[in-house]
């Protein structure tokens, strides 16, 4: 190998070793969820339980990164309070514990970076894969129920309590202190059920309400038609016919950058 060759070998690998260094994130995050299904169809943008998490990050370069994710908090509606006089009617509630673990790809606008020559802020997209638990619950005289065991709508087998979805999303994100970064992102998540709130459907019949003894008869009878006129008739409308739930996830995150430089030579 000829000296000339050797020379164009380590300026082609001093160019890339940039590129090469290892730049990991560990963050927390705190926000909240909102939720949109059967039980809250005109008001998108509600955002009414706190949510907390962190997360890990791996950075390729200034554009690039891939997110892990864990996120808990919760989500509710309660029809008694609605503006609207057809869901005060309904009258049905619930609210749920909410846990999603998600693998996000974010991708920067901008050179972001703490280097002296990279931008320090810069707007970002991100989508990725998600699973979220959840487990709807209501209270009914002066006790919870977990809603699930009650097959509300005259379901054979109980629906499933784990979700996935395709979190799309976008934020700011801003570099200071060198290593220390924050970021304020908004994402929407389009579930895989319909049963977030425990309300998907139609009324059921009260022969498909029939449990092991007369006082669980009763009960689900009671927790499938809230109402006060018992206007849910068999068979019409109970949910709003959309064919999933979903919830949003607006938060901030405060996170610290470890940097290794791993040198090719």
């Amino acid at each position: 190998m000829t000296n000339s060759f050797k020379v164009f070998i380590l300026f082609m690998l001093a160019g890339i070793s940039p590129a090469l260094a290892q730049t990991w994130e560990l963050g927390v995050t705190a926000g909240g969820f909102g939720y949109m299904g059967d039980l809250n169809q005109n008001n998108f943008h509600q955002i009414n339980h706190p949510a907390f998490g962190g997360m890990v990050k791996r950075n390729f370069d200034s554009y690039w990164a891939l997110k892990l994710e864990l996120i808990s908090g919760k989500i509710s509606a309660d029809e008694s309070k609605s503006p609207y006089q057809q869901e005060r009617d309904r009258n049905l509630s619930f609210y749920s514990p909410l846990t999603e673990l998600s693998l996000q790809l974010e991708f920067n606008f901008f050179d972001y970076g703490f280097e002296y020559h990279q931008v320090h802020f810069t707007p970002y997209l991100y989508s990725g894969i998600s699973l979220a638990a959840f487990n709807p619950k209501t209270n009914y005289d002066g006790r919870t129920y977990e809603l699930k065991y009650y097959n509300t709508e005259g379901q054979t087998n109980s629906y499933q309590t784990t979700t996935y979805s395709i979190p799309v999303g976008a934020g700011v994100k801003f570099n200071f202190g060198q290593y220390f970064n924050i970021a304020a992102h908004a994402g929407f998540r389009n579930t895989s059920t319909d049963y977030l709130d425990d309300v998907s459907g139609y009324y059921a019949d009260p022969t498909q309400l029939i449990g092991n003894s007369p006082e669980n008869t009763a009960l689900r009878i009671a927790l499938a038609d809230r109402s006060q006129y018992k206007i849910g008739v068999p068979g019409t409308q109970r949910g709003d016919f959309r064919k999933k739930d979903s919830y949003v996830f607006v938060g901030i995150t405060l996170s610290y950058t470890f940097v290794s430089q791993k040198c090719p030579f």
